[in-house]
């Protein structure tokens, strides 16, 4: 066959045109319809992921301090020593 990979085919009667990426929008739409979307998502999985990773961080947090509590030396253990 020989044909280059975008050339695999041929269509008849049929007009293409295309534009190069390079003069496409880069942010094309995006203040009207991606910045709102995200919101959107945002505000749906708010409560999906948040309270987790709320619950997960204070469970971290008092283990952590109960950890450093056993870890320090009982002061009446050494009243005693000379």
């Amino acid at each position: 066959m020989g044909l280059h990979f975008g050339n695999l085919y041929k269509i008849r009667n049929i007009i293409t045109y295309r534009i190069s990426p390079f003069e496409l929008k880069a942010f094309g739409g995006f203040f009207s319809h991606g910045f709102p979307n995200t919101i959107r998502r945002i505000r749906e999985e708010f409560f999906n992921v948040v309270p987790p990773f709320l619950i997960g961080y204070l469970a971290y947090d008092q283990i952590k301090k109960r950890h450093q509590q056993l870890m320090r030396k009982n002061p009446a253990d050494y009243e005693n020593d000379v």
